[in-house]
């Protein structure tokens, strides 16, 4: 007779894991703009966060030459950004929009896990997300 517990079950599919962010439709075209002007390809959008600035925490957009191993992927509106591993929990559920007003165009974090920013809107205070 046959031993049915030495067969491993097989493997449940896995569920898809929402994005930890995404891009507007103005911040996937003006990155796309960026990306197609740059000097050499890039692998993708660089996305982090850093200690500094007055409330804290500052975020970075950078491009990266090549993913990181530990880099979380984000495919979104033909854009690859690269989240940095440290980053992942305080960035989850971001939206990254790109605003273009009569004084300035900039790149502005949506993040539901902001919790204050400093009057000059050059930092903000994160915590990170709640895993429930």
């Amino acid at each position: 007779m046959e031993n049915l517990d030495l067969i491993p079950p097989a493997p449940r599919p896995r569920r898809p894991r929402p994005k930890v962010v995404t891009l507007s439709e103005a911040a996937a075209t003006r990155v796309r703009e960026i990306m197609g002007k740059a000097e050499k390809p890039y692998a993708g959008l660089r996305v982090g966060v850093k200690n500094g600035g007055c409330a804290g925490q500052e975020y970075v957009l950078e491009y990266a030459e090549q993913a990181d191993p530990m880099d979380e992927v984000v495919e979104d509106k033909g854009v690859t950004i690269l989240v940095e591993p440290k980053a992942v929990l305080f960035l989850l559920g971001t939206e990254i929009d790109y605003e273009v007003t009569r004084l300035a165009a900039k790149f502005v974090f949506r993040n539901p896990n902001e919790t204050d920013a400093c009057g000059c809107g050059e930092s903000v205070t994160i915590q990170p997300a709640k895993l429930d």
